[in-house]
């Protein structure tokens, strides 16, 4: 695994991390603002994670298959 796609996979985890925490923290009551606003970025940063841990699985899959010398 290269750096690149290591640091993707780290990032891609983060975020996730991110957009779990901001749905927990709906549980408590809070104001409306707040809550559309702690939607809203926990659903962007879970859309994050999901494409780029998706994209660092294709990548790591791309450079295997170059390194071996072609598709398979």
């Amino acid at each position: 695994m290269s750096l690149a796609v290591a640091i993707m996979f780290a990032v891609a985890g983060a975020a996730g991390l991110l957009g779990l925490a901001l749905l927990v923290q709906l549980r408590q009551p809070l104001t409306e603002a707040r809550t559309y606003a702690y939607r809203m970025v926990a659903v962007m940063a879970l859309a994050l994670a999901a494409v780029l841990a998706l994209s660092a699985g294709a990548m790591w899959q791309w450079n295997g298959e170059i390194a071996a010398g072609g598709a398979p």
